[in-house]
């Protein structure tokens, strides 16, 4: 999990706020769901005044959540920077940077059902849209993606709906080590591995052991469990 950073609400303007309170809310939400209360209690256990709380989240419900999916990718751009990516090969990099997702929010599986609902109402889909958009991108750019073509926007499609899929899998999940959410996401990416290699030698493929992106993620669209 995700910890919550230290804080000091006279030196932090409204946004650093909302980042540092986020994980205390996710925690509170796992009780009180996104509500108002829990806010309150997450203002009371950081010593941070409740109006100034409220004053940062004033979009309510949609806001705390992308302040705690905010909080998330800055902690995987932080701790899986491309530096550190690019020893790996490209299904390793993406198998990390989605497994960190999971980790960051173990423990708070029912505040991430409770969320995954708030985002699933129609008046916030659009929102809920632009941010698994902006997280898929966030993993690409440190994937080292430079895709600038229509395959710039299928990547991060497709990846979003992967995230997604293997997020279902993780809050049902009560195997030791969330050790079926990690086989799922496992068979995927190495099925389609399994899958390209195959097929390159089949079709006496030049470039057999290349790895292709677009071909990766369109069969991680639509998995079987």
């Amino acid at each position: 999990m995700v910890q919550a950073a230290a804080i000091s609400g006279d030196d932090l303007t409204l946004e650093e706020l909302r980042l540092a309170l986020a994980p205390t809310i996710a925690n509170e939400a796992v009780f009180d769901g996104w509500t108002d209360e829990a806010l309150v209690m997450a203002a009371e256990a950081e010593d941070v005044d409740v109006d100034v709380a409220r004053l940062a989240f004033p979009g309510g419900a949609m806001q705390m959540i992308g302040a705690w999916i905010d909080q998330v990718d800055s902690a995987m751009a932080a701790a899986l920077p491309p530096k550190v990516l690019d020893k790996m090969p490209v299904r390793e990099r993406i198998r990390q940077l989605v497994q960190f997702r999971l980790d960051a929010v173990e423990g708070q599986e029912e505040a991430v059902r409770r969320a995954t609902a708030v985002m699933a109402m129609p008046q916030n889909a659009a929102e809920a849209a632009r941010r698994a958009w902006k997280s898929a991108d966030i993993m690409w750019r440190l994937a080292g993606d430079t895709a600038t073509d229509y395959n710039h926007y299928t990547k991060r499609a497709i990846l979003s709906a992967l995230y997604a899929s293997t997020l279902a899998i993780f809050v049902g999940d009560d195997t030791p080590d969330k050790a079926e959410t990690r086989a799922f996401l496992d068979r995927r990416i190495e099925g389609v591995m399994s899958f390209e290699k195959a097929k390159a030698r089949l079709l006496g493929s030049s470039d057999r052991e290349r790895f292709s992106i677009t071909r990766f993620l369109g069969r991680l669209r639509y998995p079987a469990r």
